[in-house]
C-alpha cells in the first residue's frame, strides 16, 4: 500500500472540523484502543486488550509490533483513500502523471507508483491495481492513496486528466490490512482464493460473506493482505478475522515501527512535494519503457538528476548507543557542518536498537559513512547502513 501518512499532518482541527471516524470506530473503543488524531481521523495508536485477545497479545506498541512479526496483526487503514479510474484508456491517461508502467499492468496485478509534479517532486505515493474486465467492466483501475493527501490527489487527477479519465472516490468502502507470517494461513481458511494470490496480486474475493477486493501487499515488510470491504460489512469482517487464533489488533504505533524497520517511506516525513524519486531512492518505480520518453510530470528533471546525481539521498542510519533520533533531528558531519535531516526514527523492537532514515549530502550517502545526529544538543555518532533494517518477508 502507499507508504502511509505522517501523524504530524492535519492534526490541528478547528471546532467546526470534528475528527472523522472509520467504520471500525466502535470496535476499536470496545477493544480498549487509545484513540489519537491522525490525518483528520480518530485512529487507534495502540490497544489495552483483555480476554482471549490479551492471551495472544497483551497490547501496547511493543507487543503489537512483535506479534505482527511472529503471527498476524489486523490494522484498520480505512482512512486511506480508495478510488476508481475509468475511461477509454485509463492506464495510458494515468501514465502522464506517474513514472510507473501502468499500461503494462496485467489484469489481477497491482503496482506501487508516484504522483509527481513538474519539478519532479512527489505529490503522493499510491497503489494502482488492474482488476480486469470481470471485476471492473470497461477496464478501470483501482487506486489507494494516502489519507492526508486524498483530497489533493483527487483534485490533481481530475484537473490533469480532464476528459481522458473519470475519478470516482469509493467512500463506501473500508480497508483492512492483515499482516504477518500467519496471515496466509488465516486467509487460506476464510478465502482460499486470496491465499493463492502472488505478491502484488489482486482479486475480487468473498471473505466472510462480504464481496472484497484483496491484494497481497502491505506496509510492514511481512507477507500479508489488504482487504477492501463494503463499509457496512467491515465490522463483521474484522470480528471474523480477530476470531482467528493467530490474529490480534494493532494500531498506528506498531504500524510505524514496522514500516521503519522495513525501510518504507512515510508521506509527509520521508516524502513530500520537494523530494524526488532519485533523492528518495525510489528510481525503481520508473518503468523501463517510461525511461524511453520520460513523458510524465517532472520526467526530464528526474532524468537529469538520475544522470548527474542528486545533491542529497535518503539513507538508513544506525545510531550508536540506545538513544533514538526522531524526525527533524539535524545530521552533521565530523566537522560539525550541516549534512542533512532525520525524517523518520525510533527504536526497533526486532533489533532492540535505535534506527532512523533521513536525507544526507551525497558525499556522505555511501554505506559505512560516519555522521553525527544532534540529539538533545549533543552529537550522537551514527553510521549510514543499507535498508531494510529487517529483511522483507514478502511471498515470492
Amino acid at each position: 500500500m502507499p507508504a502511509g501518512d505522517s501523524d504530524a499532518e492535519h492534526l490541528s482541527l478547528t471546532p467546526d472540523q470534528p475528527l472523522a471516524t472509520t467504520p471500525l470506530d466502535a470496535l476499536h473503543r470496545e477493544l480498549g484502543a487509545r484513540m489519537v488524531p491522525f490525518a483528520g481521523y480518530a485512529m487507534p495508536v495502540q490497544y489495552d486488550l483483555t480476554g482471549a485477545l490479551a492471551e495472544r497479545c497483551k497490547g501496547g506498541v511493543l507487543a503489537e509490533h512483535l506479534h505482527c512479526r511472529a503471527q498476524a496483526s489486523l490494522f484498520d487503514v480505512s482512512h486511506m483513500g480508495q478510488a476508481r479510474l475509468d475511461g477509454a484508456a485509463p492506464a495510458q491517461a494515468l501514465e502522464a502523471l506517474v513514472p510507473g508502467d501502468i499500461a503494462g499492468l496485467k489484469p489481477g496485478r497491482q503496482r506501487y507508483t508516484l504522483l509527481t509534479n513538474e519539478a519532479g517532486g512527489i505529490i503522493d505515493d499510491l497503489m494502482v491495481a488492474n482488476p480486469g474486465e470481470d471485476i471492473f467492466p470497461g477496464g478501470g483501475l483501482f487506486l489507494v492513496v494516502n489519507a492526508s493527501r486524498k483530497e489533493i490527489d483527487i483534485a490533481h487527477l481530475r484537473a490533469e486528466l480532464r476528459d481522458a479519465a473519470t475519478v470516482t472516490p469509493l467512500d463506501d468502502r473500508a480497508l483492512l490490512a492483515l499482516q504477518g507470517p500467519a496471515a496466509a494461513a488465516v486467509m487460506a481458511r476464510l478465502a482460499p482464493a486470496a491465499a493463492a494470490l502472488p505478491f502484488m496480486g489482486f482479486a475480487a474475493v468473498i471473505v466472510g460473506g462480504a464481496a472484497c477486493y484483496v491484494s497481497r501487499s502491505g506496509y510492514t515488510g511481512e507477507d500479508g493482505f489488504e482487504i477492501s470491504v463494503p463499509a457496512h460489512q467491515a465490522e463483521a469482517l474484522a470480528r471474523l478475522l480477530l476470531d482467528q487464533p493467530e490474529v490480534a489488533p494493532a494500531g498506528l504505533g506498531a504500524r510505524d515501527s514496522l514500516r521503519l524497520e522495513a525501510g518504507l517511506c512515510l508521506y509527509g516525513n520521508d516524502l513530500d512535494e520537494v523530494s524526488t524519486p532519485v533523492e528518495a531512492g525510489l528510481t525503481w518505480t520508473i518503468g523501463k519503457r517510461r525511461k524511453m520518453a520520460w513523458d510524465f510530470k517532472g520526467g526530464l528533471v528526474i532524468r537529469d538528476q538520475l544522470g548527474n546525481g542528486a545533491t542529497r539521498l535518503r539513507v538508513g542510519l544506525r545510531p550508536e548507543g540506545r538513544a533514538p533520533a526522531r524526525a527533524g533531528t539535524t545530521i552533521v558531519d565530523a566537522e560539525g557542518n550541516d549534512a542533512g535531516t532525520v525524517t523518520s526514527g525510533g527504536f526497533s523492537p526486532t533489533l532492540n536498537a535505535p534506527i532512523a532514515m533521513g536525507y544526507v549530502r551525497r558525499d556522505l550517502s555511501a554505506d559505512g559513512s560516519r555522521v553525527f545526529l544532534m540529539v538533545r544538543g549533543k552529537p550522537l555518532p551514527a553510521a549510514v547502513v543499507p535498508m531494510p533494517f529487517v529483511p522483507h518477508r514478502y511471498i515470492r
